[in-house]
This record gives C-alpha cells, sequence and structure tokens, in this order.
C-alpha cells in the first residue's frame, strides 16, 4: 500500500484577545492587547502621500460609528517558524484591523464603488473575512494627501503604513510562548498515492489602483515584501492548501 507523502506541515497557533486599549507600548498579556498610542506618528512620517492617520478602536457592539470607505480587514497574524504556508504562525482571534481611507478633500479611496457611512450599514459581520459581533475592530484611517491623479501608489501607502502598524503588534505576537495559545490546528500537505487530484480555481482582479492583489508577504496577509499580481502580469499561479490557509494571497479590494 502506497503511503501519504507528506509535503508541508502547518501549525496555527491562535490567541484570545478579550480586550483592547492603548498604551505606551504594544503588549499582549492575560487576554490583553494593549497598542502604542504614538504610532500613528512615525507612521505619517514613513509615507509622503499620507497626510494624517487616526487610529481608533470599536467596541464589540459600538458599529453606529461613520466611516471612510472600507479598504480591508486584516487578521493580525505573524510567522514564528518557516515561512508562509508551513511552520508556525501565531493568530490573533476576537480583534481585527480594519482599513478605511479618503483624501484631505475627502475624495473616497475607491474605484468602482465608495463604501463610505455608517459602519453598521457598510460592514456585514459574522461573514468570511468579517470581525464577528463580539469581536473588537482596531479602526486604521487614512487621509491622504489631495489633488494627486489616483494611481495604484495612493492606496499601496495607505496598505504599506497599515502593515507597519500591525508588524509593531506582530513583533509582540512572536514572542508569545506557544504554549499559552487559546487553540491549537495543525494542518498538512499531503500527496495520497492513486487518490483523485483536486483544483480549486479561484480568480482574483489584478487591474486599475484598488484591484491589486499580494502574493507571498514575508508575513501572513501582509504587504512587505509581496508580489503584486499586476506586476507578475496576472498569471496563473499554483499555492499550496496552507500556503492560502496560511495568508499567502493578500486581496487589498
Amino acid at each position: 500500500m502506497n503511503k501519504d507523502k507528506i509535503l508541508r506541515r502547518l501549525v496555527i497557533k491562535a490567541f484570545h484577545i478579550d480586550k483592547v486599549k492603548f498604551g505606551q507600548k504594544n503588549s499582549i498579556c492575560n487576554r490583553l492587547l494593549t497598542i502604542d498610542k504614538e504610532m500613528s506618528k512615525h507612521l505619517v512620517n514613513s509615507e509622503e502621500l499620507i497626510e494624517d492617520i487616526n487610529i481608533n478602536i470599536i467596541n464589540p457592539g459600538q458599529h453606529d460609528i461613520y466611516v471612510n470607505t472600507i479598504m480591508d480587514i486584516v487578521p493580525i497574524s505573524t510567522k514564528v517558524l518557516g515561512k508562509i504556508g508551513e511552520g508556525i504562525t501565531h493568530t490573533l482571534t476576537g480583534v481585527y484591523v480594519m482599513v478605511t481611507g479618503a483624501d484631505s478633500k475627502g475624495k473616497q479611496m475607491h474605484e468602482f464603488g465608495s463604501s463610505e457611512g455608517l459602519l453598521k450599514e457598510q460592514l456585514v459581520l459574522g461573514k468570511a473575512g468579517t470581525p464577528s459581533k463580539d469581536d473588537y475592530i482596531i479602526h486604521f484611517d487614512v487621509t491622504l494627501k489631495s489633488d494627486i491623479p489616483y494611481e495604484r501608489k495612493l492606496p499601496l501607502s495607505a496598505f504599506r503604513a497599515c502593515d507597519k502598524f500591525i508588524q509593531g503588534m506582530r513583533c509582540v505576537l512572536k514572542e508569545l510562548d506557544g504554549r499559552d495559545s487559546t487553540e491549537a490546528h495543525e494542518y498538512l500537505d499531503r500527496i495520497r498515492p492513486n487518490s483523485k487530484k483536486v483544483v480549486i480555481v479561484k480568480q482574483i482582479a489584478g487591474q486599475g489602483a484598488m484591484y491589486d492583489n499580494q502574493l507571498f508577504s514575508d508575513e501572513p496577509s501582509g504587504v512587505s515584501g509581496g508580489k503584486s499580481i499586476i506586476d507578475m502580469g496576472n498569471v496563473p499561479m499554483i499555492i499550496s492548501p496552507n500556503e492560502y490557509r496560511d495568508g499567502a494571497l493578500r486581496a487589498m479590494t
């Protein structure tokens, strides 16, 4: 009998967060996530197209607030061992980062339809890729400089700044003892001889300013180190189940 061949082993360890607050530095302790309240000042200076950044904490159930166009919902995950798709990944549950944006004159960061308005009317909770009603949302709102032709460089500035913001939390998350995780899951990419071969085709957009996608960034669902599907000429890419599961594809739409 032919045995299964294991190609990759991925372990995702989740740390649940019960409370999010601002403080003097980034930290995770006793299910409390503390965010450095001074980070936005440094992030503004890191991107020349950004005029201002406001970071707010949205508590569960407090969604009756106005937001600019929602550019992305991003999980907070980091590689502890190995590269995307294998090794060990730490991730936070109970909290997500939401990126929104407009320029200083109020022009929304969108191409074919904006989503500014009351958050409770613009975000459907509890779906794949969105927070649940009980999750905290870290609202990362970017104000970009106005009177600049709408090109990829504008939204990418916002995404890069947010990635740097999340990296500050990733650095803390990396240092947590995996034995203290709330839950852990093991996933194996394997070859089963003489079994059916299954391929899932996922069509993603790769054109314009907002319809960009990053592949194989340094961190799960990250930006830094990734390759743009547009810059690669929109060629088909083959990724493993574990690479997909581990955040190899970052859809920035």
